[in-house]
């Protein structure tokens, strides 16, 4: 086992790797920006390395920083977290070349899942049920572009290969709008990704968003941890997520997890990773696949109590899993709620100093967060200052416990989106169950159309 992780990341995730390294008796090192000096977690680590100004590019993205940092300290291995560099092929192979242990999948992993074309492919020969649409990147002949989505079917959606975030993508609806819709969707793809590569696929109109988490060791063991629903987004952004997905029986979960657990024993895959499917008219439908841990991840810790980041940390050590798919035992509901430093239902964001901060607490409540009271919160990052997640027996007292728990949080100084929770809560349709991805900005719509 290792004795010394470095922590490529920042905010609640950082927090999140070392508690779970201080678990297991290893000592971490953080990096930080300038603007991260006073964070929670920079103070509790073992050792701590500047590597750089506030502006990501400057500091968490800057790969020959981080690999120094891990070369004056000693450490071992390397957790990316999620975003910045995690899913990054060239900064896995180059901690793996530098000499130490990348905690995540091996990068020509990343670039066949980071790759949507030849995820698609892939997943397809491994019999996961994709979106129809083309296999490959579509073909520069106009009128093989026409013909492609005739025969799909419109509404179609021009997807970048290379996208990711909800970002390079463009929906089409009549033959009129297609050309215009792929090279518009192509230069998009070039500028964000430097991939202009772009395929079509059929538009799902009233999907869900159902994802399932997965862990595999390097001696070609899999299983899945189950599903997650996480329809309830803005801009394709998760807003929040709960396990088990609401409405789906028991034989289609397990059919579609072991799809997914044996594609992972198809490509070679290793560490936590998660495939993200449309759910519509009893059907899943493959859309991408995460070669990281998940923002989202405690919901599936909670009703599994499978610690996810110390698994990514076994495995990396070259552990096999301790466990079989038949040792996994889901139980109960939880519901995570994503708390940002943001206007509710404006979603400007609002960095600045937390000039009070109580965090719930109770039966079944748990709160992943860095923020704390007098905490400056800055303005170049990501807007999330931390996660509520609630676990109860059954779905109604998850609900309750959420409700209890986020008229107890008080966040004074910025503004967050608690008020928008609280909404959610107590909407008829959530409550209900089985919103499409579609109905958090319809509903955000008719708000402020209201307002």
């Amino acid at each position: 086992m290792f004795e010394k992780i470095l922590i490529a990341n920042r905010g609640e995730i950082a927090l999140r790797i070392q508690r779970a390294c201080r678990e297991m008796g290893i000592k971490t090192v953080v990096v930080h920006s300038e603007a991260d000096a006073d964070a929670k977690y920079v103070k509790l680590a073992d050792e701590s390395v500047c590597i750089g100004p506030a502006p990501s590019h400057l500091s968490y993205l800057n790969i020959p920083a981080i690999i120094s940092a891990a070369e004056v300290t000693d450490a071992q291995a390397i957790h990316p977290g999620y975003g910045f560099l995690s899913e990054n092929a060239d900064f896995s192979e180059r901690v793996e070349k530098c000499g130490f242990v990348f905690i995540g999948p091996r990068a020509e992993t990343i670039r066949l899942m980071g790759d949507k074309v030849s995820a698609k492919i892939a997943m397809t020969k491994a019999g996961v049920p994709c979106v129809p649409g083309v296999e490959g990147a579509l073909p520069d002949n106009p009128a093989e572009v026409i013909k492609i989505a005739r025969s799909i079917g419109y509404p179609v959606i021009i997807k970048a290969s290379g996208g990711g975030g909800g970002r390079g993508m463009r929906v089409v609806h009549t033959e009129a709008a297609l050309l215009n819709a792929v090279t518009m969707t192509k230069a998009e793809a070039q500028a964000a990704f430097n991939n202009p590569t772009v395929y079509m696929e059929k538009y799902l109109e009233n999907p869900r968003h159902i994802e399932f988490q997965v862990l595999a060791d390097q001696h070609g063991n899999a299983v899945y941890l189950g599903e997650r629903d996480c329809s309830m987004q803005r801009r394709n952004q998760k807003v929040m997520e709960e396990a088990p997905a609401p409405l789906l029986n028991a034989r289609l979960r397990n059919k579609i997890g072991e799809r997914c657990a044996e594609a992972c024993r198809k490509i070679g895959y290793r560490g936590a990773g998660t495939f993200e499917f449309l759910y519509e008219n009893g059907e899943f439908f493959f859309i991408e696949m995460n070669t990281r841990v998940q923002v989202e991840h405690p919901v599936t810790e909670m009703i599994t109590g499978i610690d996810i980041v110390q698994q990514q940390i076994l495995i990396a050590a070259g552990e096999k899993l301790a466990f079989r798919q038949r040792d996994i035992q889901f139980r109960g509901h939880a519901i995570e709620c994503r708390i940002n430093a943001e206007h509710p239902y404006k979603f400007t964001p609002s960095p600045g100093r937390i000039t009070s901060w109580h965090a719930p607490g109770g039966p079944g409540i748990r709160v992943d967060s860095h923020a704390y009271n007098n905490y400056y919160v800055p303005p170049h990052y990501d807007s999330m200052i931390g996660k509520v997640i609630a676990y109860g027996d059954t779905r109604e007292q998850a609900m309750a416990r959420m409700r209890t728990a986020l008229s107890e949080m008080a966040v004074e100084g910025i503004e967050t989106n608690i008020a928008l929770h609280r909404d959610l809560l107590l909407d008829a349709a959530f409550m209900s169950g089985g919103t499409s991805i579609h109905y958090l900005e319809e509903r955000l719509a008719k708000h402020n159309k209201d307002k």
